[in-house]
Order: C-alpha cells, then sequence, then structure tokens
C-alpha cells in the first residue's frame, strides 16, 4: 500500500526515535480492515522499535480504529480510520512524538496543557482531503501525550456516515470534547488554544516565565509577510522572535498559485512548507497557536500572549493578515458548520451531488465555483455588483461548466435553513428589487478579506475599514512599530506583494535600531528591559 519512496522516508524518520511504539488494533469485522492492517504492518516493517498488534479489549469505536502505546503505555491517541491523505503526516508525528521526539509547542503552551486536571477526550471528525485537519490533529495528539488526562480521536468522517449524520455534521474539523461540540468549522490549533482557556481560564491565572532575552525584533503574524520580514530580520544578526497564530496564515486556504514570480504553478500548503523550510534555516523563535492580547508601548516594548508569556523586545513588525469576510446576514453565523462554510476545499466533500451556491464573484469566488463543480451536482455564484471582479481566464472556465450558473447584481438577504441545515438562499435582484428563493444545501461565503488588526486599535492609527495606516518604509504611527502585508493599507492584496512588504518592514527596523546603536541607546534599552 505504501510506496518504496515512503518507506525509506519512514525508516529515516524512525532513525531519530528513542523509545519503542505499537499500533494497537480493535479486533473484529469491517470491509477496509485489511487494508488498514497492511497499511499499519508496512509502517511497523520500518524499524524494531515500531510494532502492530491485534487486541480485542481496547475499548475502542470499531474495528478500524487503532491506537498508540509508547513503551507499553497507552498514549491517549486513537485514530479511526486510515489515515492517509493530509493524515499520513498526523500518524507519523504522533509515532515520533510518542516515541521521544520532540515535540512541536511551544514551552509556554506545554505548561498550559499540563496544568489541566480534568478528563478531557477530544473526538476530531476530519476530511482525508482537508489541509487544515491536520493542524487540529497533531496539536490534540500532542495535549494527550503531555497531560495523561487527555486524550483524542481522529474519526475519518467519511467511513462513519452514521456518526456524521447522527450529530449534524457538515464540515471539518469539527471537534467534541466529552460529547460535546467544541469547535467546528474554520478552527486550527490556536482556536484550540484560545477555547481551551476559554473554558478552563485559571489555565492562565498562574504567570507564564518566558525564556527569552531582549529581543530586537518580534514579528507577529505567520504569513508571507510574517515570514519575510523574519528571514531579513535574522540575516541581520539579530534577536527575532515570531508569533504566529497559525504558520503560513490565509495562504494555507489557497489551492491554486499561479502568479508567484519564478515558480510557475504551486499550492498554498506547498508554499507554506517551503516558507517554514526556508525559515528553518535561520535562529527565529517561533511561538505558535498563541495570540497577542496586548503591545505595550515604550523604548522597550512588551508583548502579552494568550498563553500569558511576555516577551521583550525592541521592535515590533505587524503582519497578521486578513480573515475571511462574513456576509452579516440571519442565518449566516447560525449555520457555520451546518452548511455554511468559508473553505471549499476542506467543506467542499461534505455536499457530494447537492446544489450550493458560492457568494462573490471575485477571483476567490470563482475559483470555488470551479473546484467545487467536480464535486457538487450544481453551483451557483452570486455577485453583487453587474460584472465579476475575477480574472478574465477564470471567467470563461466557469461559463464553460455546464453546472455552474452565474447570477450578478444580486444581493444576498438571508441563508434559511431547515431542521438546523441549510435548505434555501433568499436574494434581491437590485435591478428590479424583486425576492426570490433558491433551494440548496450548502453556501460557500467568498466576499474577501478584514483586517486582523483588532489588537492594534488601540496602538497605531488605523482606517476606518481596520487597515493599519503605514508609508513607504512600513512606519506605523508608533515609534519602532512597523506593520506589513495584508492588515495595512498598501494596495494590491497579493501574496508576492506581501513578501516584499516583509522584507521592507525588516530593512526599516534594522535602520532604526542601527540610529540607537549610533547615538549609544542601545544600552540604554537594555538597561531598560532589564529593570522590567
Amino acid at each position: 500500500m505504501l510506496s518504496k519512496e515512503i518507506l525509506q522516508a519512514l525508516k529515516g524518520y524512525a532513525e531519530k526515535m528513542q523509545n519503542s511504539v505499537a499500533f494497537v488494533l480493535q479486533t473484529g469485522e469491517h470491509a477496509k480492515r485489511d487494508e488498514l492492517k497492511q497499511f499499519l504492518s508496512d509502517i511497523a516493517s520500518v524499524s524494531d522499535k515500531i510494532a502492530f498488534e491485534e487486541r480485542g479489549d481496547t475499548g475502542l469505536r470499531s474495528p478500524i480504529s487503532f491506537l498508540l502505546e509508547a513503551d507499553g503505555e497507552d498514549t491517549g491517541i486513537r485514530f479511526s480510520g486510515i489515515p492517509s491523505g493530509h493524515e499520513f503526516n498526523s500518524l507519523v508525528l504522533a509515532m515520533l512524538h510518542g516515541a521521544g521526539v520532540e515535540l512541536k509547542l511551544d514551552s509556554a503552551i506545554q505548561q498550559l496543557v499540563t496544568k489541566v486536571d480534568q478528563p478531557l477526550h477530544f473526538e476530531v471528525f476530519v476530511s482525508l482531503s482537508c489541509h487544515n485537519c491536520p493542524d487540529v490533529v497533531q496539536a490534540l495528539n500532542q495535549f494527550a501525550l503531555l497531560n495523561d488526562k487527555i486524550s483524542s480521536e481522529m474519526i475519518d468522517g467519511g467511513l462513519y456516515q452514521d456518526v456524521v449524520e447522527a450529530r449534524d455534521i457538515q464540515g471539518v474539523p469539527s471537534v467534541y470534547l466529552n460529547g460535546e461540540l467544541f469547535a467546528n468549522g474554520k478552527v486550527d490549533g490556536a482556536a484550540l488554544v484560545n477555547k481551551l482557556i476559554e473554558k478552563f481560564p485559571q489555565l492562565t491565572e498562574t504567570p507564564v516565565e518566558s525564556d527569552l532575552p531582549l529581543q530586537d525584533v518580534t514579528i507577529v503574524g505567520g504569513g508571507p509577510a510574517g515570514v519575510s520580514a523574519a528571514i531579513y530580520s535574522a540575516r541581520k544578526g539579530l534577536k527575532v522572535t515570531m508569533i504566529a497564530e497559525t504558520f503560513g496564515g490565509q495562504v494555507k486556504d489557497t489551492m491554486g498559485i499561479e502568479n508567484l514570480i519564478s515558480v510557475s504553478k504551486t499550492t498554498g500548503p506547498e508554499l507554506v512548507g517551503n516558507m517554514m523550510a526556508h525559515l528553518n534555516d535561520y535562529e527565529v523563535t517561533l511561538r505558535e497557536h498563541v495570540r497577542v492580547n496586548a503591545i505595550e508601548k515604550g523604548h522597550v516594548k512588551t508583548i502579552t500572549l494568550s498563553s500569558g508569556e511576555q516577551i521583550k523586545t525592541k521592535t515590533v513588525i505587524i503582519a497578521t493578515g486578513a480573515r475571511w469576510r462574513e456576509l452579516g446576514v440571519p442565518g449566516e453565523r447560525e449555520n457555520i458548520g451546518n452548511g455554511v462554510a468559508y473553505c471549499p476545499h476542506c467543506d467542499g466533500p461534505f455536499f457530494k451531488g447537492k446544489d450550493v451556491a458560492v457568494i462573490g464573484g471575485g477571483n476567490s469566488g470563482i475559483e470555488a465555483a470551479l473546484d467545487l463543480s467536480g464535486i457538487v451536482k450544481s453551483v451557483t455564484v452570486f455577485e453583487f455588483l453587474p460584472e465579476l471582479k475575477a480574472d478574465q481566464v477564470l471567467v470563461n472556465q466557469a461559463e464553460k461548466r455546464d453546472n455552474i450558473t452565474i447570477l450578478r447584481n444580486v444581493a444576498t438577504k438571508e441563508i434559511v435553513a431547515t431542521d438546523g441545515k441549510v435548505s434555501a438562499i433568499d436574494y434581491e435582484d437590485r435591478a428590479t428589487g424583486e425576492r426570490h428563493k433558491q433551494d440548496l444545501h450548502g453556501v460557500f461565503v467568498q466576499i474577501g478579506l478584514v483586517p486582523n488588526s483588532q489588537f492594534a486599535k488601540d496602538l497605531v492609527k488605523t482606517t476606518p475599514y481596520g487597515e493599519i495606516i503605514i508609508d513607504e518604509k512600513c512606519h506605523t504611527s508608533e515609534e519602532g512599530i512597523y506593520a506589513a502585508g495584508d492588515v495595512t493599507t498598501v494596495p494590491y492584496k497579493q501574496i508576492v506583494v506581501s513578501m516584499g512588504e516583509g522584507s521592507k518592514a525588516a530593512l526599516a527596523a534594522f535602520e532604526y535600531l542601527l540610529a540607537y546603536q549610533q547615538d549609544g541607546e542601545d544600552a540604554k534599552l537594555d538597561a531598560t528591559a532589564a529593570a522590567a
């Protein structure tokens, strides 16, 4: 089942293992069981530190459920289904981490997780084609390894349709905690940490001590602008920290990228992987899955994270990008995960053979319609303006598809649900004022982005739309604080533009630090930090 190339790669990974691990499969009968047995046996064959066995007393969900043991002890990690596709990495990482390879979670989050003092069982319903789901599975698997009161189970929704239907799940990842819905729809590792803190606020009552010295540059954001700023700063020999709720940002949700100069074609996940590999070439501290709660001004800035950690830094570069814009109509928020979605790549498979809508006629909207047209029965594109904003090459492709209909100059008024699931859209013809209702099962909202600048609204000047105002060198209204990319007033929200802006912000911050060194002020900064 696994190719020679994959098995050879696994053999190399296994050399890093310090402890033995075992895949323990529940006994029983299932159409997919032989395939899963071969899959696990192949993995176990690459190292004598990996075992595969079958037992009848595991208490697992089904005959295609297995758990992971490390040195004979249950890790709390379970998989129900065959973790192939995007989830193959989740399985490999669980195996390596269980065998003693260092966890990817930063120390502050690890401290939080170890404070949990009550049993927590997470169930993560995934689609193997979802590129966001592994972030959630991998984060929760690490939670389980850190704390024996926590367990986590990946569940392939395609193989457990009865459970999916019983819980009315229409989007992934969908996370349940102790049998109750915990998070669904657009969720990632950072959202899990934030929700855990919201549910158990006592976890942050004790301050988390930072192990970082005074930083020269701290970048808030892990997308193209943030990565570019970090690399340029590190190349100057500066002490650099990056804070990222989700490394890669919105780029992870972009499947087709054909306008990144010198790269004729790539995907978002591939580009994010390349950015991480490039970042790892330099001494950059990464704080991932946490958000910035506050930034205190001064010659030395203090950044407080959601984990409770405080980082002292001389300069800050804000590169937090943007998030999906919501329609703001009745029935939208209420039905997220129940027919309303924002990622066609993640949630499209749940609407196979059904009628769906895409709201928005820009590049994102038409690309989404094209992607969905190969899965669903029909796609109707709703565009508010009289003309589409998408590139003509995309429009031409959409108009050639028999199952794509494009409605122009229409306004979505309400998303209608029946029995807890989306059943129709109520819209208005803006030319005539006539109201119409179209029956369908899913709505994918693709109407642009909103800058992620909430935490900075009282820190630097922003436009009425929330964009951080910058000059030609990425200076904000506050000395020593810079901004770059989609969160700013820079026109044209493009990956290549964000990368250029990130490097420019880093160079501007370096100029600022040089000026203080020349004036003998750097010693004052260090003294101020020490006193703080």
